[in-house]
């Protein structure tokens, strides 16, 4: 599965952005979004196309604002799972 065809799938996760700029979304709000509100399914779709250690990266730089983006309980469990198999 290409990353064009994760933001198609997952079109919905991106209602506020409009549909012309949906491919142009960055790989920080692709993973931030599937990780969030995505199933464990999608992640490994995710994982698949970008590559674990590629989301792992994005996952990691979030710092700050970007950070408290995510659920406390997903970023908890994503990064054990990451720090162990990325």
């Amino acid at each position: 599965m290409s990353r064009r065809e994760i933001i198609e799938k997952h079109k919905n996760l991106f209602w506020y952005t409009p549909d012309n700029q949906k491919q142009n979304v960055s790989d920080a709000l692709l993973v931030e979004r599937i990780l969030n509100d995505g199933s464990l399914e999608d992640f490994h779709e995710l994982v698949d196309t970008l590559g674990a250690k590629h989301v792992a990266e994005v996952f990691f730089s979030a710092k700050g604002r970007q950070k408290e983006n995510y659920y406390p309980e997903i970023y908890n469990f994503f990064s054990l799972v990451l720090r162990k198999y990325a």
